[in-house]
């Protein structure tokens, strides 16, 4: 299987004309995955822990929307010869994964994957970020390439680029992006797709407006994870990588990448 790294978007992602047609086509075109394995932006726990292996309810994590995107269900089912398979992956001597079979998927992971498979028919489970240390990531993401032979979809989901500072809803969805936020995508998308791992991994020093698009660095940090699943199939390299959606989300860059 091949690797994403994705943006996500907020829930109003779902109105969204342009970027859902974009998710639903790319899904369409990918082979069909045997489970997902997610890792949002949105849930940091070390150590490393694995959402429930059954149907739960998904977590809201966000206020003051519409009523009807807390209505948003997405009944996928649970996958836990997935999770089984990533606590064996990771585990190491005098440490094991933990579980956390409450926890339901978070917008990071089903908004996209309600675009991107509707029918809620491909088992999930989310893995939770340990660090935001991109080496560290990456590593992770190393010992999770093994999943790809088995139909396994991996999938990092962000942001390219996310300031809030330059959400402006006022404004047209496409309008033109921030400078700061058009550099870093340029950036991303050269040193991504011409596989330079030293540069992406100390990108808050060589990346142009890397503290003005990331003042935070949890809506990047997934795209290591992915890297990492990537390279170790590649043979010392990362695989070839794709940009399968790009432009810009009121400012966002919401470029997106597949990783053969």
């Amino acid at each position: 299987m091949p690797v994403l790294y994705l943006s996500h978007g907020a829930p109003p992602l779902a109105d969204d004309a342009t970027w859902t047609r974009e998710l639903a086509t790319w899904s369409a075109a990918l082979p069909r995955p045997r489970n997902i394995l997610m890792v949002s932006a949105h849930w940091e726990a070390a150590p490393v822990t694995l959402s429930s292996t059954s149907t739960v309810p998904l977590v809201y994590d966000f206020w003051g929307f519409p009523q009807r995107y807390y209505d948003v269900t997405y009944a996928a089912p649970g996958a836990p010869e997935l999770a089984d398979d990533v606590s064996k992956l990771l585990a190491s001597p005098g440490s094991t994964v933990h579980r956390e079979e409450s926890r339901g998927l978070d917008h990071g992971a089903y908004v996209p994957l309600v675009e991107m498979y509707p029918e809620a028919d491909v088992p999930v489970v989310q893995l939770s970020m340990p660090t935001l240390d991109p080496a560290g990531l990456f590593g992770l993401g190393r010992r999770l390439a093994p999943l790809r032979d088995q139909g396994t979809l991996i999938i990092g989901s962000g942001f390219t680029t996310h300031n809030l500072r330059w959400f402006n809803p006022h404004a047209p969805a496409d309008a033109p992006a921030p400078t700061a936020s058009q550099e870093f995508d340029a950036w991303s998308r050269e040193v991504i797709e011409g596989g330079d791992v030293d540069a992406l991994i100390d990108f808050l020093h060589r990346a142009p407006a890397a503290h003005e698009a990331h003042p935070r660095t949890e809506h990047f940090a997934p795209l290591f994870v992915s890297l990492g699943a990537s390279y170790e199939s590649g043979g010392g390299s990362l695989g070839e990588a794709t940009s399968s959606i790009e432009g810009f989300w009121y400012g966002l860059s919401k470029r997106s990448w597949q990783l053969a």
